[in-house]
């Protein structure tokens, strides 16, 4: 993006591209084999603790033998893009200017697929580092559309996923997600109000508004992601894919009238043994 062999100083492309030049010139920190171990830790943690925050947390460390202090926790938190679910006050507060638009599923009867899609972001350890992985389900099939694997918080990636998933599926009549900075984006939204899809926000800190994605999660880090210490982002996407596969195509759910996430979004016939 900014090159050093342009005629421009690199201050000049920094400002043309709005970035501050310190950015241009950090070097990421790698995090240390300590850290990423107690990382996987929180997020365990973290899946069976939906409600704890950094001081619930890190005595629940301490009890399993880690030295750890609150602040680090809560570092590391941050870092991984974690935060202890419940609700907050003042859910309406814009932050940074970012429209914050109504959870519009309370009491919605959900009739059919590409009524509502639902979109999350979760934290990813691997075995050298650790990615963020976003994906868009159908509410009322639970069928996984798409997903990304990224190694930074940014919205670009979710916007990719997004993008995607219209030009395979259509389009929904409702987008809902939670009030994260990559969804209050102008970049994402406005991909959403250009396809004229109502868009809904989760209350913030309530895991019960999006609870679909949140079982998601819980599924597919317990099944496939702590048995795995991934190498590398390519195995980790590999992995991945082979999993919503399965999890679309072969894996019945109960609230499904045990049938795939397949065989209700597309209306199959529901496949049994002779």
């Amino acid at each position: 993006m900014i090159n050093r062999k342009n005629e421009l100083s690199v201050q000049r492309q920094c400002e043309l591209l709005g970035l501050a030049r310190s950015t241009y010139y950090y070097k990421a920190v790698e995090v240390s084999e300590a850290d990423l171990e107690l990382m996987r830790r929180i997020d365990e943690l973290h899946m069976e603790f939906v409600c704890a925050g950094s001081r619930k947390l890190r005595s629940l460390l301490i009890r399993e033998g880690y030295a750890v202090g609150r602040r680090h926790v809560k570092t590391l938190m941050r870092k991984m893009g974690i935060e202890a679910l419940y609700r907050k006050p003042n859910t309406s507060r814009r932050e940074n200017g970012a429209q914050i638009y109504p959870y519009l599923l309370r009491e919605l009867e959900i009739r059919h697929s590409n009524h509502v899609w639902a979109a999350d972001i979760t934290y990813i350890p691997m075995r050298r580092g650790f990615a963020y992985l976003f994906a868009v389900m159908d509410w009322y099939s639970r069928r996984v559309l798409t997903f990304r694997l990224s190694n930074t918080l940014t919205a670009d990636f979710c916007v990719e996923a997004v993008k995607e998933a219209l030009e395979r599926y259509g389009k929904p009549e409702i987008f809902n997600t939670d009030q994260g900075s990559q969804f209050t984006s102008e970049e994402f939204t406005g991909i959403l109000k250009q396809a004229e899809i109502r868009i809904s926000m989760d209350g913030k800190g309530s895991w019960r508004d999006n609870v679909f994605v949140e079982r998601l999660w819980r599924s597919v880090k317990y099944e496939e992601v702590y048995l795995y210490a991934y190498e590398s982002m390519t195995e980790a996407r590999k992995r991945l894919k082979g999993y919503f596969e399965c999890y679309n195509t072969r894996r019945p759910h109960q609230a499904l009238d045990n049938k795939t996430p397949d065989e209700v979004y597309f209306g199959l016939p529901e496949k049994r043994a002779a």
